[in-house]
């Protein structure tokens, strides 16, 4: 696969999500302004009432995305703020989903994540285009 085919919407379902961070969210995914192998877009997320709390506080509703796929690997780096990065994603697609699924690990590394915080299990579900 290339990275032009991840290009558009998905579905992110994260396993048991820290506090404050909900299990659902939206990604967009297009192809970097820079590099043109590359992907950027977007995360973005309903915070709801636990907008502005301690437990989320190094998170934003919309964050940026980076990164590559790498040998059937998804990289992504998220950042809030976009400085410093704020969350990595590392998946790979789901074996008989024609690249409609991928499924990896999502590691908070903002400044409100514990120093163990456990990595959360996610599931990318390609959305239909509009």
């Amino acid at each position: 696969m290339k990275a032009e085919q991840l290009y558009g919407r998905w579905a992110v379902r994260f396993t048991h999500p820290p506090a404050g961070l909900p299990e659902r969210a939206t990604m967009l995914l297009q192809r970097h302004a820079e590099f043109s192998e590359s992907l950027a877009g977007t995360v973005t997320r309903d915070l709801g009432q636990a907008a502005g709390t301690p437990a989320i506080a190094g998170h934003s509703a919309e964050a940026a995305l980076a990164g590559d796929l790498d040998e059937g690997m998804l990289l992504l780096d998220e950042s809030s703020d976009r400085i410093s990065i704020t969350g990595t994603w590392n998946g790979e697609m789901q074996p008989g989903s024609c690249g409609r699924v991928y499924q990896g690990r999502w590691k908070d590394t903002s400044a409100s994540a514990a120093p163990d915080a456990a990595d959360v299990p996610f599931t990318l579900t390609r959305l239909p285009s509009p």
